[in-house]
């Protein structure tokens, strides 16, 4: 069955008491549970569903929307683990399983995991499968220094916070460069500090070179213009740089510079007001 997992548009072909079929690809029907109807629907009407297994492993069609598709990577919350593995939450009525077999490591309730949602051919169901490495690509030629890209932070490691590139690339954001807090399961906007011979990625979530301050002056601007006032100098604690305005010390100091320069700030000893 080839709409398995994915987001489809199906006819309906026939109503019955428990709901309507829908006509698949191979003419063979996948019910749509009554639940999920409006009444207002007429045999011939295309129904834009998503495919799944339900608790008795049977086709089923449903208008929710999970987390994830097919060959797509989330971060899914654990639910529950059993003797045959984690059950995920993915936004549907049945949960994600992630087989015991399918775990990178072990795992508890409440765990936020990184898992690619993947066929079983043996059984013809959904699960979750948490070897990422599996799934990651190694050639990052087509990165360059500096490049804007999607990233899905995972993990935190000693180091910092590992992060899903456009998809299917690792890379990594130094705990010391971030200047915001971060955990799994958030999307964000990040830069390409550096492409290394093993294929990995370091990443940053500021811009590279001019646009870095560039953007690090706009969002001071921003905030002197709703408030006309920021306590915050080049002699305040970059611990309370960071938490207002989520940059470092040192880019503060540069944009400030600019602004100033520019005739936009008036900085004096009890911190920047708008000129």
């Amino acid at each position: 069955m080839k709409e398995l997992g994915k987001i489809n548009q199906l006819p309906i072909n026939r109503f019955t008491d428990n709901g309507a079929y829908l006509m698949l690809s191979d003419q063979t029907e996948v019910l749509i549970p009554k639940r999920y109807l409006s009444g207002a629907e007429n045999e011939g009407d295309v129904l834009e569903v998503f495919v799944y297994t339900d608790s008795e492993d049977r086709p089923v069609a449903v208008t929710d929307k999970p987390l994830a598709l097919l060959d797509q990577f989330a971060v899914l919350e654990v639910k529950e683990v059993t003797g045959i593995g984690a059950f995920l939450d993915w936004g549907l009525e049945k949960d994600l399983l992630l087989p015991n077999s399918e775990m990178h490591q072990k795992v508890s309730k409440g765990d936020k995991v990184l898992v690619m949602v993947c066929i079983d051919h043996k059984t013809n169901r959904l699960l979750g499968v948490s070897k990422y490495e599996d799934f990651i690509l190694s050639d990052t030629s087509i990165f360059e220094v500096g490049q804007e890209v999607d990233a899905l932070v995972f993990d935190h490691t000693d180091l910092g916070f590992k992060a899903l590139i456009n998809g299917f690339y690792e890379g990594l954001i130094y705990g010391n460069e971030t200047f915001k807090p971060l955990e799994a399961g958030d999307k964000v906007r990040a830069f390409v500090k550096k492409v290394r011979e093993d294929g990995k990625i370091d990443l940053q979530l500021t811009p590279i070179g001019r646009q870095k301050f560039e953007e690090g002056a706009a969002a001071i601007l921003e905030t002197l213009e709703k408030h006309a006032f920021l306590p915050l100098n080049d002699k305040s604690d970059p611990e309370v740089i960071r938490e207002t305005l989520a940059m470092s010390k040192k880019q503060f100091k540069q944009c400030i510079g600019q602004l100033y320069k520019k005739k936009k700030i008036i900085i004096k000893e009890d911190g920047i007001y708008l000129a």
